[in-house]
């Protein structure tokens, strides 16, 4: 039988997203798929007059880049970080 884990037994990797505003067409896609929910449309436009992401839980960010693989406009990526905090990066529009 497996034994509990004993609190802070597991390290979470810890990621930061970067977005790229301008070449955003907000399909959706990288708020659809991100595993942790750490995105969603925001309500403020581009110059394109589209609605881009911004991140609105950066602390849940694990740095998987499915955001970036989904993305066809190549407008977002996700990396992880060593150690410490991670913070948002890149011109996400709130």
């Amino acid at each position: 039988m497996l034994a509990a884990p004993k609190p802070g037994g597991f390290k979470v990797a810890k990621g930061r997203v970067s977005i790229v505003v301008e070449r955003c067409k907000a399909c959706g896609f990288c708020v659809e798929f991100c595993p942790t929910h750490v995105l969603a449309l925001s309500s403020a436009f581009n110059s394109k007059g589209y609605h881009p992401p911004h991140v609105v839980h950066p602390e849940k960010c694990s740095g998987c880049d499915l955001c970036g693989m989904y993305c066809p406009d190549f407008a977002i990526y996700g990396v992880k970080v060593a150690g410490g905090k991670a913070a948002e990066t890149g011109g996400g529009a709130k």
